[in-house]
This record gives structure tokens, sequence and C-alpha cells, in this order.
């Protein structure tokens, strides 16, 4: 992560660490791995359009907290983790996550994922409970209650437009990349008005999202996992049923984030599905990257809430 932006970076570097699933690799960073001395471990999920240095004010801060730290780059964001069969479902992703936990030699950790990291990370917790300490989401509630927030809060569809477009094969595949992926800058700015992302960290989602057959990796997301028949709960996948999240959560919503209202949070967190317990908090200020936007608060939030759980 040469030239990255954090708080503590001088004092505890960031290296680069390779994960595996079967013939799959996946590139990491990590912060605070020192071998047995190292405390418990904390998995971090990036969504989109993002990749693994979304978490470049976490890693540090976690790290010098007493933690060892590893963000991975999700499936399809690199050549390297694009599987033959094209497979992006979230319960496909969910297990990923699970044989990460797995090639670190881990018993259990806790797990932290934005956007689509958040929905894999609720899948996860829901297919494998033991492997998890504590959840804490950033940007996307509860991923299989999310129909019964969209007809809750219909005003979500017009946020959630961009999903229906990526449904387009070829007209999307074109426009995503049309003058230097300016949809993609546009989403960043809807979705967290006011925040300003660096240019050194443009320039890097930019060098992720040319990499071969990452763009069509994006899409695949969507096609599979949010079409509208997904979204109105007319089809029924193996991550629809994942609902009851056996760990405690800890979901965090910005009030200003143009891309999943707010909102929803009142509708789609229900104590039947979190066992173990959940809390929401709302940040004022921020918007869908509250985590890049506030680091110094969203950080301090979760360490207390993964040191009292």
């Amino acid at each position: 992560m040469d030239g990255i932006e954090t708080r503590d970076e001088a004092i505890l570097p960031i290296e680069r660490l390779v994960l595996a699933r079967g013939s799959l690799e996946f590139s990491s960073h990590t912060c605070g791995m020192k071998g047995n001395e190292s405390g418990p471990l904390v998995l971090c999920l990036h969504g989109f359009p993002d990749n693994a240095r979304s978490f470049r004010f976490q890693l540090p801060a976690f790290a010098k907290a007493g933690y060892r730290v590893v963000a991975p780059t999700l499936r399809g964001y690199e050549p390297s983790s694009q599987p033959e069969d094209g497979d992006y479902c979230f319960a496909t992703l969910a297990r990923d996550v699970i044989a990460w936990v797995d090639d670190l030699q881990e018993e259990k950790v806790h797990l932290l994922g934005h956007d689509w990291g958040a929905g894999i990370a609720y899948a996860a917790c829901a297919l494998a409970p033991e492997r998890f300490h504590t959840l804490t989401t950033l940007a996307v509630p509860h991923a299989a209650r999310l129909p019964d927030g969209i007809r809750e809060v219909p005003s979500q569809l017009k946020n959630s437009w961009y999903m229906m477009f990526f449904q387009l094969r070829g007209i999307a595949e074109f426009a995503l990349e049309r003058n230097d992926w300016s949809l993609i800058k546009k989403l960043w700015k809807d979705w967290s008005p006011g925040f300003e992302l660096p240019e050194a960290e443009w320039n890097s989602l930019r060098e992720t999202f040319e990499a071969p057959g990452v763009k069509r990796a994006m899409l695949a997301y969507y096609r599979q996992n949010a079409s509208p028949a997904v979204l109105f709960g007319l089809k029924k996948t193996e991550a629809a049923s994942l609902t009851t999240v056996p760990v405690p959560t800890l979901a965090i919503t910005g009030e200003d984030d143009g891309c999943m209202d707010t909102r929803l949070y009142d509708h789609v967190f229900r104590e039947e599905d979190f066992p173990r317990g959940f809390r929401v908090e709302r940040i004022g200020g921020a918007g869908h990257f509250a985590h890049q936007e506030k680091p110094d608060e969203i950080n301090r939030l979760i360490l207390d809430w993964m040191s009292d759980s």
C-alpha cells in the first residue's frame, strides 16, 4: 500500500498477504501480523466501487489497539480470484470468508464489512456463527431482509437505480468505463455528499477496475444477487434463507447515505434474527463511506464494540 494515507502507518506498516480458496488467490493487506504475540484477528471486507484500501484508516488503528487485521480483495476484483464458472452468488462469497479464516489458521475472528462486504458478512455469520466473535457492518442493513425494507421505504428504489441499470448487458459494461469511469465517480459523490476521495485513492481504484475481468465481475455481483426478482423477493436464493445471524452485531449507517437510505435500518432488523443481540448506530454528517469520512469516530465505535462484546 505504498503512498497510502493513514494515521499510524509510520509506526505500524501495512504489509501484503495472499489468501487462498482452492485455486483462487486473494491479495490482502495486513497490519499487526506478528505471529504468536498478536491479538485477535479482524477480517475487513470491502464493497463496490472500492478495493481493500477502503480500510486504510482502520488497519493501523486496530493494530495499534492490539488486533491483527486483514483486508482481502473480494472475489473477482483481481484476475487471480476470478472463477472459471463465474460464480459470484452471496453464499459462495460468504464461503470465501470462511475459507479465509481457515487459511489464516484462526478458530474465530471479528468480522467487519462495508457495502457488498457487509452483505457478505451477514451471510458468513449466518452460515458459520461459531467462527466469529463479533460482526460489524457499514452502510448495508441486514441483506436477507432487504426486500422487506424496500417495501417499507419505497423511495429506496430511486437510490437503487444503478442496480437495475447494471442488469443491462453490454450497455452497462460500456457506460461503466466511459469517460474515465465517470459513472463510478458520480456514485461516490451521490453516496457520500461532501466527501472528496483523495486522488491517490481514485488512482488505486481505477487500477483495480481496469484489470482484466474485473468490470465483468463487479457487474456479476449485481446480476446474480440484486436483480429485480431478488430485490423484490420473487426469486428465492440460498442467501435469502440466511436470516438468522447468531453473532453479536453492530450495524453502522451514515445519516446522509445516498445509496442505502438510513431509514431501512428501522425495518430490517428483528430481534429473532439476532439472538446474540444487535445495535444500530447512525453517524451524523456521514454518507455511504462513513469509515473513510469519519475514521476516528468510526474506529472508536468499532474498537469499543469489539472489546465489550
